[in-house]
């Protein structure tokens, strides 16, 4: 059965489990990534959907992981997260193609509706 994945990426762990559980019950397939390395590594494998991508995450930030998601593949959907008051990122993330972005600590009906709409799962 193919179904859609989405690939979260974000350092904290409770946020990756929360979003995967959310995600999974609506019957999505989802991998995880605590950073761009992981992240890159797992878009490399897999098609993606969709990304909820986390902008502050040590090591490499959440627009250069953007940047090599983007080179990597013109057509993969990115939803960031942001703490509040990032707004230059933002805009920089959308500019490069983001979707929508999501201020932490978002509302996890909110995520789950944005998901829908950007990736309708196909009807089984």
């Amino acid at each position: 059965m193919l179904t859609e994945k989405i690939l979260i990426v974000d350092d904290q762990y409770g946020i990756r489990i929360l979003l995967t559980e959310v995600l999974q019950k609506e019957g999505y397939h989802t991998f995880q990534a605590a950073n761009g390395f992981q992240a890159i590594d797992i878009a490399k494998e897999q098609q993606l959907d969709l990304v909820l991508l986390d902008m502050k995450i040590p090591g490499m930030d959440g627009i250069e992981i953007l940047k090599r998601l983007k080179g990597y593949d013109k057509t993969i959907k990115v939803i960031i997260m942001t703490a509040y008051g990032e707004l230059d990122m933002i805009q920089e993330a959308k500019d490069l193609g983001a979707l929508t972005h999501f201020a932490k600590p978002f509302d996890i009906d909110e995520i789950r509706q944005a998901v829908r709409e950007y990736i309708p799962l196909k009807s089984k």
